[in-house]
């Protein structure tokens, strides 16, 4: 004789997908800032294998994307990014487990946000006036009385 199996678990009701999105710098202090803008250039160099590639991507010169870079690296007591110099294999740049890490941690935190607020980011959602484009339409002739 087996045991009966348990009975299924009831799913958990999901919370309501927003269109709206949460953008969040974290001011770590001392000036310290981390963001979405940064975040992206991490995963722009761990797809794209370069610095420079990681700020073309976005549009960005290769200075500015290596002084944020260099900002990224000096913020943390561990590097994010090593590069590697160039020559005849070539130079490029990958992110190092803290980077990894890094880049973990703020993506979880921002998922975590966004779970946490999802009633109230619906309910900021559906007070929100309708599109120009819907106030633009001309409404209909009210019927006289």
């Amino acid at each position: 004789m087996t045991d009966p199996q348990p009975a299924p678990a009831e799913p958990e009701e999901a919370a309501p997908q927003t269109a709206t999105r949460i953008s969040m710098r974290l001011d770590l202090g001392l000036g310290k800032r981390l963001g979405p803008g940064k975040v992206s250039l991490l995963e722009a160099i761990r797809r794209q294998g370069s610095i420079a590639g990681a700020g073309r991507e976005f549009g960005m010169s290769y200075r500015r994307a290596w002084l944020l870079v260099d900002e990224l690296n000096r913020m943390f007591a561990e590097p994010l990014v090593e590069t590697r110099g160039g020559g005849q294999g070539g130079g490029g740049a990958h992110l190092t487990a803290e980077g990894e890490r890094i880049v973990q941690l703020y993506r979880a935190v921002e998922q975590k946000t966004r779970e946490s607020a999802a009633a109230e980011l619906f309910a900021l959602e559906a007070a929100l006036a309708p599109p120009l484009a819907d106030l633009a339409a001309p409404s209909a002739p009210r019927e006289a009385r």
